[in-house]
């Protein structure tokens, strides 16, 4: 999620000067003389008023969403003041709060995040219809935050009929960013389109869009717009070419546009050639869709990357044919970011590209390059700060792309790691020992060990001595997801260590519910918590009743839990919401398969669909 920095207007909290007085008012305690030459006073403001106003001007430098909200607990004049200077709200759970209570409290919104469902809605574990309507917000915000300027949207469910109020509703808008949503279809981006004259970002990242035969590209303004940015590389769709590259050409200012795949390597080069000033590329199909295919067209690419000066990141390369990434050489030794999450390559193919990018920061890769392409990434990519290895199908052998000796090279070779998602299929627990010593900067560390209980498959020991190490010699490690083949007695390092882990996932792993203990009394700042397919049960789940309350969420699915253990978790916390979700194929009474618990400041919400039963 991109982090906003505060925008508060000019004509806000800025008109009141340190004195306590206000510009333009003759006033503020100062003596003046009057006509009779006599000395008179104003009246004074009272000290309260003074250090409010004072620190109202304070706080609207204080940006970070954390240290604003330890600044209104501590006394009710601090809460009031941050409340009026707050313009930028982050909400991580759409029903722990209401839009009524939000818009009593803050009353200058310029920038709301607002996400919905659970993570696991991602893996398909939550139906659509589960909830997190953006309605209730979009509908509550147009009357109250007529200035409104910028949505970030995440695993809600948004409808044309949200969007075109949201068009109709904010004059000023200016930035729409929608990821991981669904309900919405090209009529609802029409509108958005034709109405938000001031629209500078419209980022649709993994949405499912749904197709209302709207040509909705060729609604945004012909004269020209303030578009900065604009991602639809998840629409699976086709849109006007003819209206696309009117649209780039009449954008002076757009530097990030990601195409979606119906956006063929000719039609690619119209367009960069049309905007040479791009930062941000989404190369859309990286093959000719078009017959025939023109003998002179890897030149001509070649000509119009070489012509994007200021690119630094490159993404897409769906339906990549390998010969056509000869023409992005030319900008390689200039990026910073590289996506190759959905080009199906080789170790070969990706050295030829790898080799030259050597200011490269964050890299996203499927594991065909195999672990020889991941040592060609180690040589090289030596101000790696995030790397992502993400599935493919596996081998015809049964073996793993991608291994101990892969996660090996990149530890060794790129030690300013701080952020690595890693898909294998066995690892051993030297490997990530490894890791933990080599970067031990780490803030991130997801090692996700496909398939039920992995052992180290040198030693076939458990993993434990791996995961254990990692929270012991990386100490900002914020984000830890395991698996493979765990006993308590990771767990047991994970609580003794793991003390500013803020979100840990675990799959098919440990042996008791001692595991859950552990974590739940040993991380203080645990925030999101979340389990499947492990063998905890009721005792696990009540082990945590004193730190629920300071938690956004709870999530078990495929456990050990009771009906009654989850209802005695209710009785018990009664402002924690408990919800039990069911499946069509769910027949125990008592048996639980899915749980989710978040706190709330409303209770219980109303919304809940049949399938949802809140304890």
């Amino acid at each position: 999620m991109r982090e906003e920095k505060s925008e508060m207007s000019e004509d806000e909290d800025r008109t009141v000067d340190l004195g306590g007085a206000t510009s333009g008012d003759g006033g503020g305690g100062v003596p003046h003389e009057t006509s009779s030459n006599k000395t008179m006073s104003c009246p004074l403001p009272c000290p309260d008023q003074v250090l409010e106003n004072v620190l109202e001007n304070v706080l609207v430098f204080l940006t970070c969403r954390r240290d604003r909200n330890s600044v209104s607990l501590v006394c009710k004049s601090w809460y009031k003041a941050e409340a009026l200077t707050r313009s930028e709200l982050f909400i991580g759970n759409c029903y722990s709060v209401s839009p009524r209570r939000t818009i009593e409290r803050f009353g200058r919104v310029r920038s709301l995040v607002l996400k919905g469902k659970p993570r696991f809605a991602d893996f398909s574990l939550i139906p659509n219809n589960w909830g997190a309507n953006f309605f209730p917000w979009v509908s509550a915000m147009s009357s109250a935050y007529p200035w409104l300027e910028k949505v970030y949207l995440k695993r809600m469910s948004v409808t044309d009929e949200d969007l075109n109020l949201l068009a109709n509703s904010f004059p000023g808008f200016k930035e729409l960013v929608i990821v991981c949503c669904e309900g919405f279809g090209t009529s609802g981006l029409a509108a958005i389109a034709s109405k938000c004259r001031q629209l500078r970002v419209l980022d649709l990242i993994e949405d499912d869009v749904m197709d209302d035969e709207v040509d909705w590209i060729s609604c945004f303004p012909e004269t020209g717009t303030c578009l900065e940015s604009l991602i639809f590389d998840c629409v699976d769709w086709p849109v006007s070419f003819e209206a696309l590259e009117r649209l780039v050409s009449t954008s002076p200012s757009l530097r990030r546009l990601k195409l979606n795949r119906h956006v063929s390597i000719g039609q690619l080069h119209h367009l960069m050639v049309r905007a040479p000033h791009l930062t941000h590329l989404g190369t859309g199909s990286f093959s000719l869709l078009e017959q025939p295919a023109q003998e002179d067209q890897n030149a001509n690419l070649s000509q119009a990357f070489a012509a994007c000066k200021s690119l630094i990141s490159l993404s897409g390369f769906s339906d990549v044919v390998p010969d056509y990434l000869l023409t992005i050489h030319p900008v390689c030794a200039k990026l910073t970011s590289l996506n190759l999450s959905y080009a199906n390559i080789n170790a070969e193919q990706l050295k030829s590209v790898i080799c030259r990018c050597h200011k490269l920061q964050t890299f996203w890769v499927l594991d065909s390059v195999c672990d020889e392409g991941l040592q060609a990434v180690a040589a090289t990519c030596k101000e790696l700060r995030e790397l992502r290895v993400f599935p493919t199908d596996a081998r015809e052998d049964g073996e793993s792309f991608v291994s101990e000796v892969g996660l090996l090279a990149i530890s060794e070779g790129c030690r300013k790691l701080r952020s690595i998602l890693y898909f294998c299929q066995q690892m051993t627990n030297a490997a990530v020992v490894s890791m933990s010593k080599n970067c031990p900067e780490l803030v991130v560390f997801r090692l996700c060990i496909m398939g039920r209980h992995r052992p180290d498959h040198v030693t076939r020991e458990p993993m434990d001595e791996g995961f254990g190490a990692i929270v012991m010699n990386c100490k900002k490690l914020t984000r830890l997801a395991v698996s493979g083949l765990l006993t308590d007695k990771a767990f047991g390092y994970i609580g003794k260590y793991g003390k500013l882990v803020r979100t840990l996932s675990v799959a098919f792993a440990g042996n008791s519910d001692m595991a859950v203990r552990y974590v739940l009394e040993g991380c203080p700042k645990l925030q999101k918590l979340e389990i499947r397919d492990s063998p905890f049960g009721d005792s696990a789940l009540l082990s945590g009743l004193h730190h629920y309350y300071n938690m956004r969420f709870l999530w078990m699915s495929s456990c050990k839990l009771s009906l009654q253990g989850c209802k005695e978790v209710a009785r018990r916390m009664p402002h924690l919401v408990v919800e039990v979700i069911r499946d069509a194929e769910d027949v125990s009474d008592d048996g639980v398969e899915k749980l989710y618990m978040y706190r709330s400041l409303e209770g219980f919400r109303h919304d809940a669909p049949e399938f949802v039963s809140i304890l």
